[in-house]
C-alpha cells in the first residue's frame, strides 16, 4: 500500500469493492472507516447507478479489487466509463498488476504486447480465439484457471506454434512462481503435474519473423498433440483451425495416423 492509496482510502465515504469480507480486513490493517459495498459482475448493473449518485451529491467513493488492478477483466471499467459519461473526476492509484509483473517475469520481448484476458473455455471456440490472435506481431498475455491450463497450453502450442512462453502464478504474493519454457514442454510439464493452485497468467513470446511451411511431418506432429487430449473429431477440427487446412483432409490423416500407432 503507497502512502498516496492510504490517502485516499481514508478520505473515501464509501469503498466499493469485490468481496467485503477480504477488503475489511485491509480497512482494519489500516484503519479505514468508511463503510464498505459490494461490487462485481454479479450485482454490477443494481449497484452501479448507486455509487455514481453517491459521487454527484459530493461523495467520495473509492473503487477496489481482491487482488491486481481495478478494471482489468473487471466490472470496474464500466464503473469508469459511467463516471466518465457524468462527468465525474477520476483517480487511479496504480498498484500490483498481474498482466504486466508477468510480462517483466517472463523474459520475453516487452516492447509490444498484447493482453488477451481470458480464453473461452471449450476448444473449439478457444482455438478459433488463438487463430485470431496468431498473426499479431507482438507477445500475448493470457488470465487462465489451473483446472483448464493444460488443455489451454495444449491449443496455443497447436494453433500458435511451439513458442517460448511462461506460465506465472500468484504474483507479488507469497508463493509466487513463474515456470518457463516451449509451450510444448509447459503443456506436457501440467498435464502430467496438474493445474497449480492460485491465479494464473500465461505468457507467449511473438511468431517467428516467417512463418515456415506446413510440411507433412509438422502436420502430422500438431495432429499428433491435438490427439494426446481430444478425440479424433476434435483433434481435426482443432488443426484445421490452426492450419487453415480442409477438415476433412485433417479428419483422413489424423485416422491414418490412429490406425498406424495401432500397428
Amino acid at each position: 500500500m503507497t502512502d498516496r492509496a492510504k490517502k485516499i482510502l481514508a478520505a473515501a465515504d464509501l469503498i466499493a469493492c469485490e468481496d467485503t469480507r477480504v477488503t475489511k480486513k485491509l480497512a482494519q490493517a489500516f484503519g479505514f472507516t468508511a463503510p464498505l459495498i459490494a461490487y462485481h459482475e454479479h450485482n454490477a448493473e443494481k449497484v452501479r447507478p448507486k455509487l455514481i449518485e453517491k459521487v454527484k451529491n459530493g461523495g467520495v467513493v473509492a473503487l477496489v479489487s481482491d487482488a491486481g488492478t481495478p478494471l482489468i477483466s473487471d466490472p470496474g471499467y464500466k464503473l469508469a466509463a459511467s463516471a466518465i459519461d457524468e462527468g465525474i473526476d477520476l483517480i487511479s492509484i496504480p498498484g500490483a498488476s498481474a498482466p504486466l509483473t508477468a510480462l517483466l517475469l517472463s523474459g520475453l520481448p516487452s516492447d509490444r504486447f498484447f493482453f488477451n484476458g481470458f480464453l473461452p473455455s471449450k476448444t473449439g471456440a478457444r482455438c478459433k480465439n488463438l487463430k485470431e490472435l496468431e498473426s499479431i506481431p507482438s507477445t500475448l498475455i493470457f488470465f487462465e484457471s489451473a483446472n483448464r491450463l493444460a488443455s489451454s497450453l495444449t491449443d496455443m502450442a497447436t494453433v500458435l506454434g511451439n513458442r517460448p512462453a511462461a506460465v506465472a502464478r500468484e504474483l507479488t504474493k507469497k508463493f509466487e512462481e513463474v515456470r518457463r519454457g516451449s509451450l510444448q514442454d509447459l503443456a506436457a510439464h501440467y498435464t502430467e503435474a496438474g493445474g497449480p493452485k492460485g491465479e494464473i497468467v500465461v505468457v507467449v513470446g511473438p511468431p517467428g519473423k516467417a512463418a515456415a511451411a506446413i510440411t507433412d511431418a509438422s502436420l502430422d506432429e500438431q495432429i499428433s498433440d491435438a490427439l494426446l487430449q481430444n478425440s479424433l473429431r476434435d483433434a481435426a477440427e482443432i488443426v484445421a483451425t490452426a492450419t487453415g487446412l480442409p477438415k476433412k483432409k485433417i479428419y483422413q490423416r489424423a485416422l491414418d495416423l490412429t490406425k498406424k500407432a495401432g500397428n
